[in-house]
């Protein structure tokens, strides 16, 4: 699917163009949030070719693309309005409160910048072996140009920080930028590099080092639009243009130089010596919890709290001690996925894991976590086992993190400072993070996929061949009381598509299925969700009910057949409680597929709207008898 129908796919399933409030993206989600959640298909969005998978966290939609999202991201600014802050919009969406709103302001200021802090954090990292090993001298010219191409993201964090702020809170992005800019303005830095005592009208001004830090920013720029809002509601149309900026600049900067600045820096000091205290404790041990607890973390979104701590760690000590036992979890997770490619027989899974090992290794878990090790559950818990391990050797060692960038292969550069102190430590950590994750997901085991698919495929290919040449004319009887629903409306495009063959649905009124015609039973899958009958003549039918009931396990299912039984028809086949299945949140609407429709040539619908029990439902014409005269 090329990228340009999969974002237009994306913004119809999010309820559209006019409920998405606004959009950013990090290194694999688009991060959505949406004016109503409600109107956002998610099972639709799910089973669309291109999506890994589909999270509510932090007040977010959040749509798992992997490592195309750059592309897709580009793709819905080129169909639609919503990356043009310009654009009309409806009245927003009540923010969300608590901890899911304090994650959804953080994950959308620093998200758009994962990419470029990334790459200038991989130079970085490259930056100091060179001149650690002796490569490069850091008087040489050469070092100065790519040390300011590496360090310029960091040093003018203020500036970017106040774009994907203002973004955020609706805001005058470059009056944000111009506020960000004065905290960094050269006569600025003078004055407290010369220790110069400054004042604002008599008002003592404690001067902070400005340069890549992160609260303070935030702070004014929130304050910021929110006086904004109320000096456009207050001024006159003719002048608010110009007045209500100048008004910012004159409350704002002097504002944050006295309050927000100092009080963002204490703030920002203080969690950061928090963390940095614990290390301090009892390394080990802080180790094994930050490795096992990060890709929890992310999952729940809940790690977004902790990057301004280590871009302000970095900031301020020129080091992290605590970012680099989260790089065990990576590797944790990505060993485990290798253990389900090593241990499974499903084909497709075992395709998967090993595409999702790959990506992994470079930092993107998500196809990972989401498409392989949490869907089987036991191989996430090695994921967790493996990086608790791997991050207690990593903590132990004293590893360090002296520039910013997500953990994987490529930013391995980062953790090595001088004379390499601590970096052989990363290496065993996340190497044995790795191993045991993958032992013990082979040897934990866990509950291989059934490929029923394959099996009804490999089954009905055979019966195909060798009734090919004698299929006959045939009725097809409803074998269920209902609403009669177009095939193409089932919500599974594999029946939709008629991949599956040609047939009809029907949207159940009762919970039972009998035999459409006289035959045998050639298929009874396990978890009771589905069946398929052949006709004396060779007619092949598969009643499958609902769409993903295969997840119920069984549930709300009772079946009174086995494989190799003789029916008639109107016999008794399967019941299911519709009411159960539609509460546990799954459509009941049921495919009737003839599996071998290319044995006729034509498959006839002979019902509408109501259909009952044993009435008439489809005629199989084989054409054999006009071939014979």
């Amino acid at each position: 699917m090329s990228q340009e129908k999969l974002a237009k796919e994306i913004v119809e399933l999010v309820g559209g163009e006019k409920n998405v409030e606004s959009l950013v993206h990090c290194a694999t989600r688009l991060r959505f949030v949406l004016k109503d959640d409600a109107k956002a298909d998610k099972a639709k969005l799910e089973k669309t070719e291109g999506i890994i998978a589909v999270k509510e966290n932090g007040g977010q939609f959040q749509v798992v693309v992997g490592n195309k999202v750059p592309e897709v991201y580009s793709a819905i600014g080129q169909i639609s309005n919503i990356l043009d802050d310009s654009s009309d919009k409806e009245k927003p969406r009540k923010a969300a409160k608590g901890l899911g709103g304090i994650i959804d302001i953080i994950s959308s200021i620093f998200a758009p910048l994962l990419g470029v802090m990334a790459g200038a954090g991989i130079l970085k990292g490259l930056l100091l072996i060179a001149s650690n090993i002796g490569w490069l001298e850091t008087t040489e010219t050469t070092y100065t140009i790519l040390y300011a191409a590496a360090d310029s993201l960091f040093y003018f964090l203020p500036l970017l920080l106040a774009v994907t702020t203002a973004r955020k809170f609706q805001g005058n992005m470059f009056v944000a930028m111009t506020i960000a800019g004065a905290l960094i303005y050269p006569s600025i830095v003078t004055l407290k590099s010369e220790g110069t005592p400054t004042d604002f009208f008599g008002i003592p001004v404690i001067l902070m080092n400005y340069s890549s830090t992160v609260i303070p920013i935030i702070l004014a720029v929130i304050v910021m639009s929110k006086l904004e809002k109320f000096f456009n509601k207050t001024l006159h149309d003719s002048v608010k243009n110009f007045v209500t900026p100048l008004f910012l600049l004159v409350i704002m900067v002097p504002l944050t130089l006295l309050v927000f600045g100092p009080f963002g820096v204490y703030v920002g000091n203080g969690i950061a010596a928090g963390l940095v205290a614990a290390f301090g404790f009892s390394p080990l041990l802080a180790g094994a919890v930050m490795g096992a607890s990060w890709q929890l973390l992310v999952i729940f979104g809940i790690h977004w709290g902790l990057i301004p701590v280590f871009i302000n760690n970095v900031a301020v000590y020129g080091q992290d001690g605590v970012k680099p036992a989260a790089t065990a979890s990576i590797f944790a997770q990505t060993g485990a996925a290798f253990g389900v490619m090593l241990k499974t027989k499903n084909k497709k899974l075992k395709t998967l894991a090993g595409s999702s090992t790959l990506t992994a290794l470079f930092g993107i878990t998500e196809p990972a976590i989401y498409g392989v090790t949490l869907p089987l559950k036991r191989p996430f818990i090695a994921g967790v086992i493996g990086g608790a391990v791997g991050g207690a050797i990593i903590g132990q060692a004293g590893t360090l993190a002296f520039a910013s960038g997500a953990p994987g292969l490529l930013t391995l550069p980062i953790f090595y400072g001088p004379g390499g102190q601590g970096f052989p430590g990363l290496i065993l950590g996340i190497v044995v993070s790795f191993v045991v994750s993958a032992v013990l997901t082979y040897i934990m085991g866990f509950k291989d996929p059934v490929e029923e698919e394959t099996k009804f495929e490999s089954t009905t290919s055979a019966q195909q061949s060798v009734r090919a040449t004698n299929a006959s004319d045939e009725n097809v009887f409803s074998p269920i009381e209902g609403t009669i629903v177009e095939l193409s409306e089932v919500p599974d495009p594999a029946f939709a598509s008629g991949a599956m063959g040609k047939g009809i649905a029907i949207e159940p009124a009762v919970g039972r299925v009998v035999a459409p015609f006289d035959g045998t039973v050639t298929v009874a899958f396990k978890k009771k969700h589905a069946l398929a009958v052949v006709s004396d003549t060779g007619a092949e039918i598969l009643v499958h009910v609902g769409v993903d009931t295969v997840k119920l396990d069984g549930q709300h299912f009772v079946s009174h057949i086995k494989e190799g039984d003789r029916v008639q028809a109107g016999d008794l086949l399967l019941e299911f409680d519709i009411a159960q299945i539609k509460a546990a949140g799954y459509h009941t609407v049921t495919p009737i597929i003839v599996t071998n429709s290319a044995n006729y040539e034509e498959v006839i619908p002979q019902a509408t709207g109501q259909v009952s029990s044993q009435e008439l439902l489809l005629k199989l014409s084989s054409g054999n008898d006009q071939e014979q005269k």
